[in-house]
């Protein structure tokens, strides 16, 4: 809607060009900033400007916000909490509140009902993991973008290290998502209070109307203390999630990170049919109801002198993650966590194990590490590059063994050939051309998320295979040769996973020149192979007391190693890199290393690693780097000019993180200072890979930024190609050239390709 009478010019220095919608607490205007990049300015009606408490309360609802921006939320851009009329920036989010979408479309259901339950509880992870807790979940905080949910307004949460602001007299929140403890002891809150809320949310979004609803908020309060819940229309398969969440004691409720695990478990469609999905895979069809406003404030038009454009996050000030008193499963760390399977069957009792963060499978590329390497494992896209024969953009899926647990693939190019692995799929080859497939090797029981394709050598793919749950006396899982050319296993091996606890990758196997190296089952040793013929080479043990991991250095082996009690406790602070002889397996003098340590690539023959900076058992983010040079033993660090949060990478000998928000920058590994950053509206991007003249961001909606190398600038922007959520953070590069063709991997298995000259146009 436009401007009103009275209505200011600008904020703060911002143009205004809009109303956006107004609340019990402020006016929502749209905004620019200098860039011409859309902005949601929050401004706080002049009343409240002279209540001290609610000013220390906007600074609270500021701080909470820069404190969680990120992929589900809207980042702070700029903030004046203590000028006269306090205001607050945030990204311009496309989409309709949840209860907007309700009220219009009515109850979600099937597939579209199980991807909002996900993305939010996503959505929590990130908050609770940064140790705040938001105390006000509700329908019209929930945001649907193209990209997934975006949970907003913070205006009464609270870091859950810090003492609640006393409200004399006051109940603050919705009484019918308050949590029991909201509203008999609001300073005892903490994170499970919020799943509680989420449990409401999601019985409203399957049903129209909520577990507690009642004819005024005192009878609704006292059904949320004492009744139990409505929940007869909610599908069966949600409605036991549901009831976990809405346990009367915080104690009786899953944490985020275990809902998380509960949700993903939940059949595709939920047992409905029908739905039609609202998610990240959506492009920009929704004119925006922003988040300040009210649930009943109409639809507002969308400004004629621009076009809504999908949310640019702005850059966030990097995160810290102080450890929550209730952040997850037993405080397990953020990449040092133990890897999860993917359950089809809801378990009983919840399983304290979360989802891992760590890189995939980085060493994809025959005798490469990481995405540093630039052998024919992933061809660059060199000036004169051609495209594969018969080329034309397309767009495919490849089912796997179990279509209820689809992953994100990655993929190898070798000549006109892709072979592709993860999730429920051990391998498969398609023609680079024209996506169609030639054979697939699929996985019949539940894939451990990050794990992905081993790696290829000429003649053999590598990959992961996942007993099924009938099968008990199946290895857990191993590493699977398949013949390149015809998709016939050639033999399996059982395989060890726990590399993530030591190195914060999921790299249990790695190829080396023609041999495959992999963990035993026992994780008590390696064992390397033949790549095509599965003859073992040699076996060496660990050090004792010792857990290890393997890590390609150029054409050299390392060891990654941490002492037992170091990963039992997820404190993993010494580790110590030791050379492997590629001919015996004997181990070497261990080669001291300060941890937690994270192997990123090669650049000028030495290791390169970036060090972890924890808060408590939880990730942060990176604050240094490290090179070891193999022939000297050396090993040298440089600190970081801040904490990068992110998702970090390799290419040439450019080290890069790739925040939440889309902000990417490139650190000199040699020195830790930055060289650029530039902001992007990739939202979790992984990466880079790179061309001959770009590097190539991609998150797992398949939106893909092409990067010039030498100062960030954009060189152009494709649009979300699959329905998903943008992923995790630590996953390793989705982007795959074979020539001139650039493939990216995409959720739900999805994978699709063009022209690097011909990119889709955006919008």
């Amino acid at each position: 809607m436009s401007l009103r009478g009275g209505d200011p010019a600008e904020i703060g220095g911002y143009p205004l060009e809009a109303r956006l919608g107004s609340g019990g607490m402020g006016t929502v205007f749209l905004a620019r900033t200098s860039s011409g990049r859309p902005v949601a300015i929050k401004l706080i009606h002049p009343q409240f400007a002279a209540d001290d408490e609610f000013r220390i309360r906007f600074r609270q609802e500021v701080a909470a916000a820069r404190r969680v921006s990120g992929a589900f939320t809207a980042a702070v851009v700029d903030a004046a909490p203590e000028a006269e009329q306090p205001w607050m920036a945030t990204t311009y989010i496309q989409g309709h509140t949840l209860a907007r979408h309700i009220a219009t479309n009515g109850p979600l259901s099937g597939a579209e009902l199980r991807r909002l339950a996900i993305g939010l509880a996503e959505a929590l992870r990130d908050i609770h993991r940064v140790g705040v807790v938001h105390r006000d979940l509700k329908p019209s905080n929930v945001v649907l973008s193209p990209e997934g949910p975006r949970v907003i307004d913070f205006g009464i949460s609270r870091a859950a290290d810090q003492q609640t602001l006393t409200i004399t007299g006051r109940v603050i929140g919705t009484p019918p998502f308050m949590s029991p403890e909201q509203l008999q002891a609001p300073r005892d809150v903490g994170p499970r209070s919020d799943v509680f809320s989420l449990g409401t949310l999601l019985a409203y979004a399957a049903t129209g109307h909520g577990p507690f609803d009642a004819d005024s908020p005192y009878i609704a309060a006292y059904q949320v203390v004492h009744e139990e819940p409505s929940l007869d229309d909610v599908p069966v398969a949600l409605r036991t999630v549901i009831e976990s969440c809405l346990a009367k004691e915080p104690d009786g409720r899953p944490s985020a990170d275990e809902l998380l695990v509960l949700l993903r478990d939940l059949p595709a469609d939920l047992g409905a049919t029908g739905a039609t999905g609202v998610g990240a895979g959506r492009t920009r069809d929704m004119i925006t109801q922003h988040h300040f406003a009210t649930p009943d404030t109409p639809t507002p038009a969308t400004p004629a002198s621009a076009t809504p454009a999908p949310a640019t996050p702005a850059p966030a000030a990097p995160a810290t993650t102080p450890a929550g008193p209730d952040t997850g499963s037993a405080g397990t760390p953020v990449g040092r966590r133990p890897r999860r399977r993917w359950r089809p069957v809801l378990a009983a009792a919840v399983a304290v194990t979360v989802a891992a963060i760590g890189g995939g499978v980085a060493a994809l590329k025959t005798g490469g590490f990481g995405w540093n390497s630039g052998d024919k494992g992933n061809s660059l896209a060199a000036p004169g590059a051609a495209l594969p024969d018969g080329f034309k953009p397309w767009h495919e899926t490849v089912p796997g063994g179990r279509p209820d647990t689809p992953d994100e693939l990655r993929c190898v190019a070798h000549g006109d050939a892709l072979f592709c692995g993860g999730g429920s799929v051990v391998a498969t080859r398609i023609r680079a051309g024209d996506g169609s497939r030639v054979w697939t090797a699929k996985s019949p029981g539940v894939p451990v998320q990050g794990m992905h394709l081993v790696g290829a050598t000429d003649d053999t793919v590598l990959g992961y295979r996942f007993a099924a749950q009938n099968a008990p006396q199946d290895p857990r899982s191993e590493v699977v040769a398949v013949d390149a050319n015809n998709g016939r296993e050639l033999w399996s091996v059982p395989s060890g996973a726990e590399s993530q606890a030591v190195t914060g990758q999921t790299q249990d196997a790695v190829v080396v020149g023609s041999t495959v190296v992999t963990v035993d089952a026992a994780n008590s040793r390696f064992e390397a192979r033949d790549a095509h013929s599965g003859q073992v080479t040699w076996k060496s043990p660990f050090p004792a007391g010792t857990q290890c991991a393997p890590v390609p250095v150029g054409p050299q082996l390392f060891a990654m190693c941490a002492t037992r009690t170091e990963v039992d406790a997820f404190a993993v602070r010494h580790p110590t890199l030791h050379p492997v002889d590629r001919s015996s397996g004997a181990l070497g003098r261990p080669i001291a290393v300060d941890g937690p340590a994270v192997p990123m690539g090669v650049a000028d023959g030495r290791l390169v690693l970036l060090h972890m900076h924890m808060e408590g058992t939880q990730l942060a983010g990176y604050d240094g780097v490290a090179q070891v040079d193999p022939a000297s033993r050396r090993v040298t660090y440089s600190r970081l000019a801040t904490t990068y949060a992110g998702t970090p990478g390799m290419a040439g000998s450019t080290v890069y993180v790739s925040g939440q928000t889309g902000l990417i920058t490139a650190l000199d590994p040699a020195t830790g200072r930055k060289k650029w950053s530039r902001q992007t509206g990739v939202e979790g991007a992984s990466g880079p890979v790179a061309g001959a003249d770009a590097l190539y961001f991609s998150s797992a909606t398949g939106r893909v930024v092409a990067l010039s190398p030498d100062d960030g600038k954009s060189l152009w922007t494709t649009d979300p190609q699959a329905d998903g959520l943008t992923g995790d953070q630590g996953a390793s590069p989705r982007v795959t050239l074979a020539g001139r063709a650039v493939i990216v991997a995409a959720a739900k298995n999805t994978l699709f390709a063009f022209d690097v000259q011909k990119p889709p146009k955006a919008g």
